[in-house]
């Protein structure tokens, strides 16, 4: 019986076909596309796997190493420029691409985007001032001709009462030199038209202070040898995006007493206004406010004498405007 079972699987095995046999041998060998469906085998993690890419600071990255990476973009440097590129930004190229290169991009630089010439006109007051007693006007003009850092500058200024003769009127020719950022030294004469006539040589500085401060300061010097100052300061601050308002003040100082102009030596006067301002665009805005003048010491003394009071309150209505 045993030998017929062993024949029996024997005639089995030579009579089934190739595609029916085990192919249990075959599955120990690796199969190329196994990797879709078994998981794969474990390695050792990277260095790239265990940085956190979003606490990465990607601007010190030093891409210098890559020969196809762009320069970085950031405001600092990689590394400390070297001693031959000087102090600052505007030099440090020198070292890379030479200065001769560099002075003349400056150059261009400079004829394109600086180095032209501009006109510029303000009527910063305009205005219709109701006092005690007879209404009264004042302007406020200024303006300049020039470049970027050397201008010839333009101010006048002058009140008085309706139905009466001016007051005050002056014209000021100053050549005005860059010094700073957003101050101008200016040097220039004064000519006075109003009660007597006197000219002066003038020397001040005009520019915006920190916190936005627009500051006008100037020494007079008088063809008599009298010696004055004034120092103006305002303030805008916008409200909405058409409303402003202005804070203003004015300081007038004399060395001597001046009595043929009615200035007593120490402070003179002392001006205090503020002014809310529309924009109907940005060069027209028509204003309304209040301000206040005080004269001290020997110049109210001066008004007393000439009829007039020491302090005046002004209801004011203008314009101002720029081209």
């Amino acid at each position: 019986m045993i030998r017929v079972g062993l024949a029996t699987l024997a005639l089995v095995a030579l009579t089934t076909p190739a595609w029916a046999q085990d192919h249990s041998a075959h599955q120990a060998e690796a199969d190329p596309h196994a990797g879709h469906a078994m998981p794969p085998a474990e390695t050792p993690p990277s260095d790239s796997d265990s940085v956190n890419h979003s606490a990465m600071d990607h601007g010190t990255m030093n891409h210098a190493a890559d020969p196809d990476a762009s320069p970085s973009p950031g405001p600092e440097m990689e590394t400390p420029p070297p001693p031959q590129a000087g102090n600052g930004p505007p030099r440090a190229a020198d070292a890379i691409w030479g200065a001769e290169a560099m002075r003349a991009s400056r150059r261009d630089l400079q004829q394109t985007h600086g180095d032209y010439t501009l006109f510029w006109f303000q009527a910063d007051r305009a205005e219709f001032q109701a006092r005690d007693g007879a209404d009264g006007y004042l302007w406020d003009l200024q303006g300049y001709y020039g470049g970027t850092t050397s201008r010839f500058w333009f101010k006048s200024e002058g009140e008085g009462a309706f139905g009466e003769r001016i007051e005050d009127l002056e014209i000021q020719a100053l050549y005005s030199r860059a010094i700073a950022p957003f101050f101008d030294l200016q040097a220039g004469i004064r000519q006075d038209l109003a009660g007597p006539d006197t000219t002066y040589a003038t020397f001040g500085i005009q520019g915006l202070a920190p916190y936005m401060f627009e500051i006008d300061a100037a020494l007079f010097l008088s063809h008599r040898g009298d010696l004055t100052a004034r120092l103006e300061a305002e303030l805008d601050q916008r409200i909405t995006q058409s409303i402003l308002i202005q804070p203003r003040a004015e300081l007038n100082l004399a060395a001597q007493d001046v009595p043929e102009l009615g200035i007593g030596a120490g402070i003179d006067s002392f001006e205090v206004g503020v002014r809310l301002r529309y924009e109907i665009i940005r060069e027209i805005a028509p204003y309304i406010g209040v301000e206040q003048t005080w004269r001290a010491g020997r110049s109210a003394d001066l008004a007393r004498a000439a009829g007039d009071g020491p302090s005046v309150t002004n209801f004011v209505v203008g314009i101002r405007l720029w081209f």
